[in-house]
């Protein structure tokens, strides 16, 4: 058996273990492993792959990123945004499909987002043999209760908030904290609870700027020197848009929010505020110790699904087990936060606004 692994879309902590828990384990089968360069870009002709086994693979477990490179652009994009799809030219599959069959592969493992596991599913339904493994720091696969390189997001949300309390004691500050999270809240959520935000902004609940400044007024009124902010890049007032950047390129980003967040409650509240964008410092770095277990799990877990000949399934993790779901089951659907969430309950209960 030979198999090929992906590493697709944005980087994060985790991948590494993803793919030394797949070498070991495939090893231990008498199994190959192609890991291809930079992506699906990588199966196009010529093709760009490495071998992976026992001595590629060993000591990456602690790194970030992932030994094959990735990429969230080129020829395989087939979601070009929330709710939209695109279909991958049938000749960049054909392409593929040549490399998959002069290297013999038996078996695909595609590791990436909603996207790339759009792109994936494409795959298997044209006659690919697929095995899906999500990834993603925002935590916001419907179909799996926890990704890798979302403990890693949050812990480094955390730490800044650390970092940020103390010199917000220091000059009686607000500090507004932009974190990743486009559609789905969960990193602002997590890391603003354990990092003691004062305030935390989802783009699941629309705040109100009135109430956002009542928040900081009502804490300065309490004696509290400081006050911490954590807003997410796709939080939006009601009545409001999400804030993007343009580029030169004509390309939309969203982020921004922050400043604009800083400004608000600067102007509203007389306190001087600051901002900081954490921006891609939350996708770098060493993985947790969650992550790399999670990682190793998948990975083995991916290997089984093969094993099986269960193509067409994803890894998930649910109930603290690592079972499987159809990939289907796992695009278009994103796991958001319920308002009504109990994180979201704990949070005001101790105090959090969320501005609504």
């Amino acid at each position: 058996m030979r198999i090929g692994i992906v590493t697709c879309g944005g980087d994060c902590p985790g991948l590494n273990a993803v793919l030394r828990g797949v070498t070991k384990a495939a090893e231990k089968l008498g199994w190959q492993v192609i890991g291809f360069l930079d992506g699906f870009e990588g199966l196009l002709p010529p093709a760009q792959y490495m071998v992976l086994d026992h001595t590629r693979t060993h000591g990456i477990m602690q790194q970030g990123g992932t030994i094959l490179g990735t990429t969230s652009r080129g020829h395989f994009i087939a979601k070009v945004g929330a709710g939209e799809k695109a279909q991958v030219p049938a000749e960049i599959i054909e392409k593929a499909r040549r490399t998959i069959g002069d290297l013999e592969i038996d078996c695909l493992i595609v590791v990436g987002g909603d996207g790339s596991l759009t792109t994936a599913l494409q795959l298997q339904e044209t006659g690919f043999s697929i095995i899906g493994v999500p990834k993603t720091i925002d935590n916001d696969l419907e179909a799996t209760s926890m990704t890798f390189g979302f403990d890693s997001a949050v812990a480094c949300v955390a730490d800044s908030l650390d970092r940020l309390h103390s010199t917000a004691m220091s000059h009686k500050r607000v500090m507004v904290l932009e974190v990743m999270g486009r559609h789905a809240g969960w990193i602002a959520l997590f890391g603003g609870i354990v990092g003691g935000a004062d305030i935390i902004l989802l783009p699941e609940i629309p705040f109100e700027w009135e109430k956002v400044a009542q928040a900081v007024r009502r804490r300065d009124a309490a004696g509290y020197k400081c006050t911490l902010i954590v807003v997410a890049e796709g939080a939006k007032p009601k009545d409001g848009q999400q804030s993007y950047h343009h580029n030169a390129d004509g390309e939309h980003r969203l982020g921004g929010i922050g400043e604009i967040v800083t400004a608000e409650v600067a102007g509203r509240t007389g306190k001087e505020s600051r901002c900081c964008v954490l921006g891609h410092l939350q996708r770098g770095g060493t993985p947790t110790t969650t992550d790399r277990l999670l990682g190793t799990q998948f990975g083995t877990k991916a290997v089984e699904l093969i094993a099986e000949g269960k193509f067409g399934s994803m890894v998930s993790y649910q109930n603290n087990e690592v079972l499987d779901v159809p990939i289907a089951d796992a695009v278009y659907r994103l796991k958001l936060v319920d308002p009504n969430h109990q994180l979201v309950k704990t949070a005001r209960k101790i105090g959090i606004s969320f501005g609504d």
